[in-house]
């Protein structure tokens, strides 16, 4: 398993490689390939190279060219690069035949995504999830990455007449599978006691791409003291804490972020994470709007979110974070070219589709605190009718402590 694994401690050379193919032209690559870039660094390695070629399709043998990787083999043989990390999916005979060309590390963005995953795990819950989505992702590729588990099972007496090395692997594998889900079907039972035994209490949760600041805004909102870093996926663990605003207390719930291209393994084994999102009553997607290409970021998890939540409504705000982040460039008034994403203000997005979202959106920094207060008036507003839908005899108690709270000083 820890064969693709990359050291947390000693920094490595890596070369990124990706396509442009039909289906995405070379600008939608080069973000894909930043975003790669940052994964990478996550995972403390350094980029010194990208790698990009236009194809019709993949190269089911390299996935590249014969061409680009007598390129990208010189490249490394002269630059002492231990690591090339391509944008998609490989299969089993690519990483074999492109191991044997380059004779380095070779990786592609699932395993990268994994290895993060492996890293950040803090909980044995979380360290679960993460081995069961590692195994998955093993099981097809056993001819490359598993030459010798039978020492980890002890091989004598294990093999059956005339069984091969790979149907050994393949069984251990199996095995090891099984006992992590049936070990995560008893951690997500007992999360599901333990979401029963909150009560009633109305349940919000942030949900949004990894690194859009959702940490940070549950340390401001709870007054926690969440684990929050500018890299990706530095949240793995649901974090559940209670919150009141004003006189009502709600259950605030911070989880794992969400990415382009997330292995299915990844959306499977971490089922008992998400279901903090089925189970919530009010989703808060949280959106990152100083990114350059953030409306693509809010596709990618209203689709995750789907696949998730499958047919079920639930209500949600739009908080745009990072807004002491955000940039533009305006145009000069000379120049006719048409305007590009980065030539919009702020003030101009939010008469866009922003607009028709009324009070489902708030506009705030969590590093600079500002305009907290306006989604803290939204999130008692929306938590609230929540609340009273589910208990209507509590409305009463709500108006008398805001016609306590409206009175002047010194009033009867």
């Amino acid at each position: 398993m820890k064969e693709f694994v990359i050291s947390k401690e000693v920094t490595e050379n890596a070369v990124l490689v990706g396509l442009v193919t039909r289906e995405q032209n070379e600008g939608k690559v080069n973000e894909y390939l930043d975003e790669l870039e940052f994964l990478a660094d996550t995972a403390g390695a350094v980029t010194v190279r990208r790698f990009i070629q236009k194809l019709d399709y993949p190269n089911p043998r390299t996935f590249v060219g014969k061409g680009k990787l007598d390129e990208i083999k010189l490249y490394i043989e002269e630059n002492e690069v231990g690591m090339v990390i391509f944008d998609d999916d490989l299969s089993t005979k690519q990483i074999s035949n492109i191991e044997k060309e380059l004779q380095v590390k070779i990786l592609d963005r699932t395993s990268l995504i994994l290895d993060i995953f492996a890293l950040r795990a803090q909980t044995a819950n979380a360290r679960a999830q993460v081995e069961l989505a590692q195994y998955q992702y093993m099981l097809p590729r056993l001819t490359r990455l598993w030459t010798h588990l039978e020492r980890q099972r002890g091989g004598i007496g294990m093999r059956g007449p005339g069984e091969t090395q790979i149907e050994t692997d393949r069984r251990i594998i199996l095995d090891k599978i099984a006992r992590l889900k049936e070990e995560l079907r008893a951690i997500d039972k007992q999360k599901s006691i333990q979401r029963k035994n909150r009560g009633k209490l109305t349940r919000v949760a942030l949900v949004g791409y990894t690194n859009v600041g959702k940490s940070t805004l549950m340390n401001l909102l709870s007054k926690s003291d969440v684990f929050a870093e500018n890299k990706l996926f530095a949240t793995l663990d649901t974090t559940v804490r209670k919150v009141i605003i004003d006189n009502l207390p709600f259950l605030l719930t911070d989880t794992v972020g969400f990415i382009r291209k997330l292995p299915t393994h990844l959306v499977d084994s971490f089922k008992s994470t998400l279901d903090e999102v089925r189970d919530a009553d009010l989703l808060v997607h949280v959106v990152d709007i100083s990114h350059p290409h953030f409306e693509e970021q809010i596709e990618v998890v209203n689709r995750t979110l789907r696949d998730i939540c499958g047919d079920q409504e639930k209500p949600m705000i739009m908080v745009f974070n990072k807004i002491d982040a955000f940039t533009y460039k305006p145009k000069d008034e000379d120049d006719l070219t048409p305007r590009t994403r980065e030539n919009i203000s702020l003030e101009e997005l939010k008469a866009t589709w922003m607009n028709r979202l009324n009070d489902n959106c708030v506009f705030i920094s969590a590093r600079t605190g500002r305009n907290i207060d306006e989604l803290k008036n939204l999130l008692y507003g929306k938590a609230r009718e929540i609340h009273v839908a589910r208990f209507p005899y509590n409305d009463f108690l709500f108006q008398k402590y805001e016609d306590i709270d409206q009175q002047p000083a010194g009033g009867e």
